[in-house]
Formats: structure tokens, sequence, C-alpha cells
């Protein structure tokens, strides 16, 4: 039984980021959980600085969405139905916030100022095809406009407007 018990430590996050560092998206993942059909998905994510997460929400109405810092510190930023902000928490491994969920249909999206490692725990299965709707009001991933974006996030406050 001892055998299955799985470790999370800090060279298999060294790893982890060293894939995002490599990683085209800049970003790279480590599925916990066995199949994207299991009910609940847990994965670590390790995210650079210049990753692009468009602002998104979930709009099946049970997909909430939990995330944990456990190195480093990345904000999550809240956004009106037009690209206003609305809120921004900074998650901190060691700081007053590490964790938040977040309820269905919340648009959302994630930056970082350094690399930073995360647990995200969500309600599956996953489906690739209805995971996520995108805010029209953002340009794609791979966009030329993506890092200018990008850039407006990290400096955004409550109240401003990111609309593209």
């Amino acid at each position: 039984m001892l055998d299955k018990i799985q470790y999370f430590d800090k060279a298999l996050f060294e790893t982890l980021k060293q894939s995002a560092e490599e990683s085209p998206r800049r970003r790279a993942n480590l599925n916990v959980h066995k199949s994207y059909t299991d009910m609940v998905q847990r994965l670590f994510i390790a995210m650079m600085p210049d990753s692009y997460v468009r602002p998104h929400r979930h709009v099946q109405s049970h997909k909430w969405e939990f995330f944990m810092v456990v190195e480093g510190e990345l904000d999550i930023l809240f956004f009106s139905d037009d690209g206003d902000v609305e809120n921004r928490v900074t998650l901190t491994a060691s700081g007053e916030t590490s964790g938040i969920e977040i309820p269905p249909n919340t648009w959302h999206a994630t930056v970082c100022h350094s690399p930073v490692v995360f647990m995200e725990v969500k309600q599956g299965p996953y489906e690739v095809t209805d995971d996520k709707g995108f805010a029209s009001w953002s340009p794609e991933e791979g966009n030329d406009q993506a890092p200018n974006f990008l850039a407006s996030l990290k400096q955004a406050a409550v109240g401003d407007s990111v609309a593209f």
C-alpha cells in the first residue's frame, strides 16, 4: 500500500518549472488524476511570467475551480462581462492568502511576475470542447496582440477596463 503514495517535492517542482521554461506556452502541468474522465481533476501547474492565460470562465454550472500556490506568487484577476477588472487577488505560497476557489461562470485570468507553481483542482470530467468560454474582449492565445494584452493585465487595477 505504501508504494502507491505519491510525493510532490521541490525537485518535482523544479522539473516542472524547467518544462514550463522550455514550453512554447511557457507553462507546464503535471496531472495527478489518472484520467480526464475522473470526477475530480487535480494538477500542478508551473507558469512563467510571459505565459498568457486568456480571460475565461467555466460555463457549466458545476465547474468550480480551486487554486493553491505552493511556490512563488500569482495574481488572479476577476472581470465583468465587459472586461472591467472587478477584483485582483494575490496568492502567495507563504503569504496572507495562498488559495482561492472560483465559482462557475466567473470571468478570470492568472498572471505572474516570476515563476510560480500552483495546484489546481476542479470538477471533472474534463471536456476540452466545453471546458472554457473565452472572453470576446481578449485576444486569442498566439495572437500578435496577446503580449501587449498580458502586459496590460499585469498592470490592471480594480476599475480598469482591459477590453481589447
